[in-house]
């Protein structure tokens, strides 16, 4: 199993963004000496939720920094960018890194980066399937030309090629069905517990086995079942499509005492985080219970002393099938405490399930 972390660059209160920043590249740095497999960054714009508005160029520094981990996006947002400059982007970085990088996108929101960045709601609404594909064909071939509604362009040579497949965010049947239709890898958000991240598995494998009842491996646009995550050995290698899923991680010295520590810690983060989202059209968006969604994540992600995180990893595991995990580890709202979480995650948790792990295949 893998086992990652996933990183925010949450802006707690008091924090501000350059050093959340700074202090996100040493939390890579943390996590490849405390021996995990990669490190996601997230991308957002405009909001304290998160303040890496380009995770590309938070993956290029932490690659730059590290020598082991590897680094993906998780998300760059694809409905406010050239797929085309994006795929360069990451193949650039496959390449100067020694294949140690991997592109995750997503469809992102109907918020106002769409206005700031030129692309619209069309392009959210409608357009994420033609960017997607325009994207696959930049990441997996040495010319690249489209003739769609939102993309169109003479052939060109990409310069650096780079043979990659993507990972795709799905919070929603639709994009389940886009990412299944073209054997893409899905990213699953820790909004949602096992038993609908199973349920999620169980409609793309569905939507995947008629696609290739149908046209054959590899139609729709991307990389036929059987492909891993890039060249060399990339994430996820390996038969079959090898799913993402994000939980958040915190280890305590008792399972009520860090349940308490992010139930008192995360609201102050996300209240003012969450309305950090401007919806495009002007509309409200519904309001969250951010005391409710806290004690959600604390229920249902490994958050407490290491037993609870290892069986909460397993049962994750045996629930849903998916063997990479990646754990967002800033909750407690505190650099040093999230450097501690990073540590002892290594040393108390990640070791026993590299144990059952080496049972299982014995």
């Amino acid at each position: 199993m893998r086992i990652g972390i996933f990183l925010i660059a949450a802006q707690f209160p008091g924090m501000r963004p350059g050093q959340v920043l700074r202090d996100t590249v040493e939390a890579v740095v943390a996590a490849e000496e405390a021996g995990f497999d990669d490190a996601w960054i997230a991308e957002h714009h405009f909001m304290s939720y998160g303040v890496c508005p380009s995770a590309i160029t938070m993956a290029a520094m932490a690659l730059g920094r590290t020598s082991r981990i590897h680094l993906g996006t998780a998300v760059s947002v694809l409905s406010t960018q050239h797929p085309v400059a994006l795929a360069e982007q990451a193949a650039m970085l496959h390449h100067l890194s020694g294949g140690r990088f991997t592109l995750g996108v997503g469809r992102g929101g109907p918020w106002v980066d769409l206005e700031v960045f030129g692309t619209g709601l069309p392009r959210f609404e409608r357009g994420f399937a033609e960017s997607l594909d325009v994207l696959c064909a930049a990441l997996g071939r040495d010319r690249v030309s489209a003739e769609g509604e939102f993309f169109a362009f003479r052939e060109v040579e990409m310069v650096p090629s780079a043979r990659l497949t993507p990972v795709v965010a799905c919070t929603s049947q639709e994009t389940t069905r886009l990412a299944a239709e073209r054997g893409l890898p899905m990213l699953l958000g820790m909004h949602i517990d096992d038993e609908e991240k199973a349920a999620a598995i169980a409609s793309y494998e569905a939507t995947r086995h008629s696609t290739l009842s149908d046209d054959g491996p590899g139609k729709g646009g991307g990389p036929g079942k059987g492909d891993g995550l890039g060249e060399g050995g990339g994430l996820g290698a390996g038969e079959g499509v090898a799913h993402v899923a994000a939980a958040v991680g915190f280890v305590g010295d008792s399972t009520a005492r860090a349940v308490r520590e992010l139930r008192e810690a995360m609201p102050k983060w996300l209240e003012p985080g969450l309305a950090g989202y401007v919806p495009v059209d002007g509309h409200a968006r519904p309001a969250r219970d951010v005391g409710k969604y806290v004690e959600f994540l604390t229920e249902v992600h490994p958050v407490g002393d290491a037993d609870h995180c290892v069986a909460a990893i397993e049962r994750t595991r045996e629930v849903t099938g998916i063997e990479h995990l990646i754990l967002m580890v800033e909750g407690a709202g505190d650099m040093a405490r999230t450097l501690e979480n990073i540590r002892r995650l290594g040393a108390e948790v990640l070791p026993r399930l590299s144990s059952r792990r080496a049972r299982d295949s014995g």
